[in-house]
């Protein structure tokens, strides 16, 4: 169904916006109001497109969950899987691109490719190409499938007062009610609240940093540069981005509370999921407060960056925290990652799963076979077992159901974090730690 969703996203987001005109206040501090006028233009317009926003994304998700439906009903009269019905009726009808086609989009990208050979990008090139015709294909083979299967709409998605069982559409003869679209479609309707409330929210604390700096220059009779350089840059031991970072957050928070910054932005209640760990690789107490689950690709350069910045942060809390791992390799981009994730499980038999995890992230471009069998000789595994492992079907089964079980909680890129069950929208320790500090205080 991959498919069908990149579509439908795709599809909304050529929606034209109409931006609904708002001087809220937002946030309040040292007496002066904040609204929409203190934002940056980009993150003002979402904000106040926000209503549109959620409305189009309403629609588009009601048409992903009618496709689904025709599909599933397609398929299941052809006795066929939806995945092979769409590549019958949809992939293998898109002509090829031309290897000139090719050719012209890799010399038009070669500051993007860097020193990548043709051979190298061609899987991603023919994929970009095909991208567009295919999203064609899909939306006339969907046309007819709706005069098939007699489809109709009923009431409005985005009436106001829905009752849970009045019918939004009818397709092949079942109702797609309102509480099965709100129930299936949670989740990413939260994530687009949440990403504007999160970009809206850190344009307002820098709003709100910058004005607070200049004023407590002023009370000083010194310079913002001067107030910063005492502040921070003269504090500054080791020159790291890690060490200015907590050294401005210290700051902000002691302006913050100074001149009594408040925000009023409404965060949109954040969705916890029940998010499974049993008979995963874990560190820390079993009955630990709060549980962290990260999914991630061993071969995905985010991962390998975030999973320190994550740990160190992990290690303030000592016992309070139990740290899960799963797998959701991206195996239509890292090639080497769904068999990464096998050695790092078949490591795991042998009690060294994060021994294993920590050279794996650091060698993300030696991901061959050759090299996983070296990396655990140098551990001192079993050699023999680890080897049968590294081909184990239940290990690969593993691996499948910690990707179903992603797809499930939304999971769509790497690496994803959650915290007692409500996923961190932005990697940095700061943010962990936050997610870390709300969880030990419900």
């Amino acid at each position: 169904m991959k498919f069908i969703t990149t579509f439908f996203c795709l599809l909304f987001f050529t929606f034209t916006l109409f931006a609904q005109k708002t001087d809220e206040v937002l946030a309040t501090a040292n007496g002066q109001k904040f609204t929409t006028k203190d934002l940056a233009p980009e993150t003002r317009e979402a904000f106040e497109n926000l209503p549109k926003t959620v409305s189009e994304m309403r629609k588009a998700l009601l048409e992903e969950q009618i496709a689904e439906t025709l599909f599933e009903a397609e398929a299941s009269a052809r006795k066929l899987t939806i995945e092979k019905l769409i590549e019958t009726e949809v992939t293998n009808k898109v002509s090829a691109p031309t290897d000139k086609e090719i050719q012209a989009v890799y010399e038009a990208n070669r500051a993007a490719v860097g020193n990548k050979t043709l051979a190298e990008v061609r899987p991603q090139i023919v994929a970009f190409l095909r991208r567009e015709p295919e999203q064609k294909a899909l939306l006339e083979y969907l046309s007819n499938l709706k005069i098939k299967y007699k489809t109709t709409l009923g009431k409005d998605v985005n009436a106001p007062n829905l009752k849970p069982f009045e019918t939004l559409a009818t397709a092949g003869g079942k109702p797609i009610l309102v509480e099965s679209f709100e129930a299936k479609n949670k989740l990413k309707l939260y994530d687009l609240k949440a990403d504007i409330y999160a970009q809206v929210r850190d344009a307002l604390e820098q709003a709100i940093y910058s004005a607070l700096v200049a004023t407590e220059a002023k009370s000083q009779n010194i310079e913002a540069s001067d107030l910063i350089a005492h502040e921070i840059t003269d504090k500054m031991r080791e020159f790291s981005g890690e060490e200015r970072g907590q050294l401005e957050n210290a700051l902000r928070e002691k302006l913050f509370k100074k001149y009594n910054a408040k925000f009023l932005l409404k965060e949109p209640a954040p969705i916890a999921q029940n998010v499974s760990t049993a008979n995963q690789p874990f560190q820390g107490k079993q009955d630990a407060p709060v549980t962290v689950v990260m999914f991630t690709d061993f071969q995905c350069p985010a991962c390998s960056a975030v999973h320190p910045v994550l740990t160190k942060v992990l290690v303030e809390y000592g016992d309070k925290i139990r740290f899960v791992v799963r797998d959701f390799p991206l195996t239509n981009i890292h090639e080497n990652a769904f068999r990464a994730a096998l050695a790092a499980n078949a490591a795991n038999a042998q009690g060294k799963f994060f021994e294993y995890a920590d050279v794996l992230y650091k060698n993300q471009t030696a991901l061959d076979v050759a090299s996983l069998k070296k990396y655990a000789a140098d551990l001192g595994l079993n050699q023999k077992q680890f080897d049968l492992d590294l081909t184990s079907e239940k290990f690969a089964a593993d691996i499948r159901k910690d990707l179903a079980d992603g797809k499930i909680y939304g999971i769509t890129a790497t690496p994803t974090i959650y915290v007692n069950g409500v996923k961190v929208r932005t990697l940095s320790a700061e943010s962990f730690r936050n997610a870390v500090e709300k969880a030990l205080k419900k």
